[in-house]
């Protein structure tokens, strides 16, 4: 008889929204009252946002543009099971409506400007302390790999969060094939840089372009994903196409978009946040509800699309699979250093 096991972060499947529900033109409660404190970098824990008027945002978003993805053909992809959610997954406008690219602008609306950015042709550069350096075309490294939806929690540093099934592949499937030489400790991610498409990069007191870093023990992890893909179909622009990272247990500025490059190294990167603001935006940046960001409690978290505020899970609720990494860091370094 088998005896299936059930993870502490797994929900049942039937609470996963429906795909038709996604596409509906709801309200949902606005940014304004989710973001605590008006300064610049209150803006910078998060990758994906809350919509604040979806009627109005919806026609700024994917539709245009008329670009066709090559890999149309991939999605969606299947479900891995192993990873699901205990709350329905955010409503896609949510996600597509109100986001956070600085590179197009400090602001959240930016999912109109934000098809300005041409993703094909785009090429991803794997070099430093590997056997071989290596440029590699999009949809050759797509088509390599083997594609699988998973359910993920996504929170962000500002207190609240989301449910989301993003496509891609394992990160661990790219080192495997970077072949990383042994002195590698850590791998730098940057993001593209051209300020003719992205006006956010125009604006110098920025440390352009947008870098990342995770130690190579984290980017191993079975939980550390590289997206493609998002609600069953190629990933739209302001989400991070065509490349990004998805780390569910660490808050949200750790999961760098638009991925250009993989840099193998033996010293701990610094990032673009942690150069701006290196006490409340860290490396390790995990999620710890115990340790307070220093502009705001971690506690607990407002669920988007929902009325719910809830209590606010170490590692986002993914400890089973994480904390071992972190066992000789202290409470504070873990979140902040």
């Amino acid at each position: 008889m088998l005896i299936k096991a059930f993870r502490p972060w797994s929900v049942k499947e039937s609470l996963a929204t429906d795909e038709q529900i996604y596409m509906n033109r709801r309200k949902f409660m606005r940014g304004s009252s989710l973001l605590i404190g008006g300064a610049t970098l209150s803006l910078a824990g998060c990758n994906s946002e809350v919509a604040h008027d979806v009627a109005d945002d919806m026609t700024q978003s994917t539709s245009t543009s008329d670009f066709k993805d090559p890999t149309m053909d991939l999605y969606p992809a299947k479900r891995n099971e192993a990873y699901k959610l205990e709350r329905a997954v955010t409503d896609e406008t949510v996600n597509a409506t109100y986001n956070n690219f600085y590179e197009f602008g400090s602001h959240k609306h930016i999912s109109k400007a934000a098809q300005a950015l041409q993703t094909r042709p785009w090429t991803v550069k794997i070099d430093g302390l590997v056997e071989e350096e290596m440029e590699l075309d999009i949809d050759s490294l797509i088509r390599a790999m083997s594609l699988e939806e998973r359910l993920y929690r996504h929170r962000c540093v500002e207190a609240w969060s989301m449910t989301i099934p993003w496509t891609g592949f394992a990160f661990a499937d790219l080192v495997k094939k970077a072949k990383p030489l042994s002195g590698a400790k850590y791998i730098q991610m940057e993001t593209f840089q051209d300020s003719q498409v992205a006006s956010g990069q125009k604006q110098s007191w920025y440390p352009w372009p947008y870098t990342e870093g995770v130690s190579i023990e984290e980017a191993m992890n079975e939980l550390a994903f590289l997206v493609t893909g998002a609600y069953g179909k190629p990933m739209a622009k302001q989400f991070g196409a065509p490349l990004r990272l998805a780390l569910p247990w660490k808050y949200g500025f750790k999961s760098i978009k638009s991925i250009v490059r993989f840099t193998f190294t033996d010293q701990r990167p610094v990032s673009f946040w942690e150069q701006l603001a290196p006490k409340e935006y860290g490396f390790w940046a995990n999620v710890n509800p115990e340790v307070r960001h220093p502009r705001w409690s971690q506690a607990n978290e407002t669920v988007l699309g929902t009325d719910d505020t809830i209590p606010t899970q170490m590692y986002n609720g993914y400890a089973d699979q994480v904390a071992h990494l972190y066992k000789e860091l202290g409470k504070t370094e873990i979140l902040f250093r």
